[in-house]
Order: C-alpha cells, then structure tokens, then sequence
C-alpha cells in the first residue's frame, strides 16, 4: 500500500512549484508600455507642473501626482499637494511671483518608471518688485498610468548664489 502522506506531499510539493512557476511567469510578463518616444512627455508633465503652480491652479497640479506623492523642496517634506495648499498661497497672498522653467532635462525610461534630472531656471519677485534670477538643481520620478505621467516624486535644491 502507498503511504498517503507521501502521496499528500507530493502533490503539495508539485502544486507549490507550479504556483511558484505561474507567478515568477506573470512577473515576466509585466505590461511596460513606456519607450524612448515617452522621454519629451516626461518632461512636458514637469513643465505642465510648473504651469499648474504658476497660476496657483491646485486642480491641476493634482492631476498631475500619483498617490502617495510626496516632495523634498527648500529643506521640507511635504505630502502630496501640501506645497500647493499650504505653501504657495502664503507667498501669493505676500505678493511674491514664481517664474519656473525645465532646462537641460535628462530623461530615462523604464517600463513604466521615469526619472528626470533638470536645471530650473526662473526668478523670484518679491512684492517690492525686486526681482531675483534664480536657479535650481531638480529631479523627479514619475510612473505611467492609464498613458499618463504622474509624480511620484520631486526634489528641489538651490543653486547657490
């Protein structure tokens, strides 16, 4: 007579290496629909951002970050569209104006991950009408969904004067 628990592990065992075999072939199947032809699109969601913050547009600039968003800028963290909510009217409501740009962009691509590295260069004017060229050292990750880019995540450093 056969031993049944041998029987039970056996075919335990095979089941567990065919589940095992069906997810590491689903990992390898994985949809990446981001190519080259993606880079210049990268970069315009940036430049789009900037538009958005530019005209202290909170709706747009949602529409442009992934959940769980967050940023590094001017030495803080912030979540999701805090900086829009919290920040910008502050400085808005001050007088301040922010001209932001997206020069020299570096773009990689990588099934649906980018990354961008950039130089922004813009100005500040303070409400006294003093105005400041300025420029910043920046990068960010974003990931495609439904055939759009949104931030997953952004970093901002000053250049020193």
């Amino acid at each position: 007579m056969m031993d049944l628990k041998k029987i039970s592990c056996g075919v335990l065992c095979a089941w567990v290496l065919m589940m095992a075999g069906r997810v590491a072939g689903a990992q390898q199947t994985k949809v990446c629909s981001a190519t080259d032809a993606d880079k210049p699109a990268v970069a315009e969601t940036l430049r789009t951002m900037y538009g958005a913050a530019m005209k202290n547009d909170l709706a747009g600039f949602d529409a442009l970050i992934a959940p769980g968003f967050y940023m590094y800028d001017n030495g803080h963290r912030y979540e999701g569209d805090e900086i829009m909510t919290k920040v910008m009217p502050g400085y808005t409501q001050k007088g301040f104006k922010f001209v932001w740009s997206v020069q020299e962009p570096v773009v990689e691509v990588d099934c649906n991950t980018a990354w961008i590295t950039y130089v922004n260069k813009g100005s500040i004017t303070r409400p006294d009408g003093t105005k400041a060229d300025t420029s910043w050292l920046e990068s960010a990750v974003l990931e495609k969904r439904n055939g759009r880019w949104l931030l997953r995540f952004f970093h901002s450093t000053r250049v020193a004067q």
